[in-house]
């Protein structure tokens, strides 16, 4: 998956330089100040590169060992840990902590997701700013939702396909691969269960965290954006 992610979401629409300079603008008209940041379940660090611009001094946290050495290989010099988002600890604190492209969704429970945001929180100096882009809430998730892309760059053809049903609390999308290239074809799936929050559940979240937070409907992706900052 970490070798064909961003080459299929740039041919999905994904814009991480566009989402990057949105974010700092929410982010700069809440702390005009805000110079460092993490970014939590960064991935091949492309919204961390492009952060880099407005915040010089960062740093990530990812799970997956594949993203994890693509992430440092971006970005040689920035400190990117390998750590669960729901218990790490850097040591430091940040103006901006970041959890992007629904990265939340993927732990399982409510208590996850309050440790998770607990944690991020933390990591905040007082009346730094926290962001977290949700999964879809309950309501807006599409039972059976399919959907289907074919990427083609540089001699290379990768074709994903995927159908998303409600398991419980749960989306649960499975996602089919094909890659083609002059070596030959490969496939593989890929079985997500994406959490299905309620809004009122992420705002607990901040709020146990000693975040005053607001969800903004359509901002960054159609998903939306929650913003919270840490009381002073």
């Amino acid at each position: 998956m970490a070798e064909v992610y961003e080459f299929i979401y740039r041919a999905r629409g994904k814009d991480w330089e566009a989402e990057a300079d949105e974010l700092t603008r929410l982010i700069k008209s809440r702390k005009p100040t805000a110079h460092s940041l993490l970014d939590v379940a960064c991935g091949t660090g492309a919204h961390l590169a492009a952060l880099r611009k407005s915040f010089p001094d960062t740093a990530g946290v990812e799970i997956s060992e594949p993203m994890l050495m693509r992430a440092r290989e971006r970005l040689p010099g920035v400190s990117i840990h390998q750590a669960d988002m729901r218990d790490f600890r850097l040591g430091r604190t940040f103006d901006v902590v970041t959890c992007l492209f629904t990265a939340i969704g993927y732990v399982p429970t409510v208590a996850d997701l309050r440790s998770s945001v607990a944690c991020m929180a933390d990591h905040l100096v007082p009346g730094g700013v926290l962001c977290i882009e949700p999964w879809w809430f309950p309501e807006r998730f599409i039972e059976g939702y399919v959907a289907g892309d074919v990427a083609r760059e540089d001699g290379r053809i990768v074709a994903r396909v995927s159908r998303s049903t409600r398991e419980g609390a749960a989306t649960r999308m499975e996602l089919r691969f094909i890659v083609a290239d002059s070596a030959g074809l490969r496939e593989f799936t890929e079985i997500d269960r994406i959490s299905l929050f309620t809004e009122q559940e992420y705002l607990d979240a901040f709020a146990r965290a000693d975040c005053k937070a607001e969800y903004l409907d359509g901002m960054l992706t159609e998903r939306g954006l929650f913003i919270g900052r840490r009381r002073a």
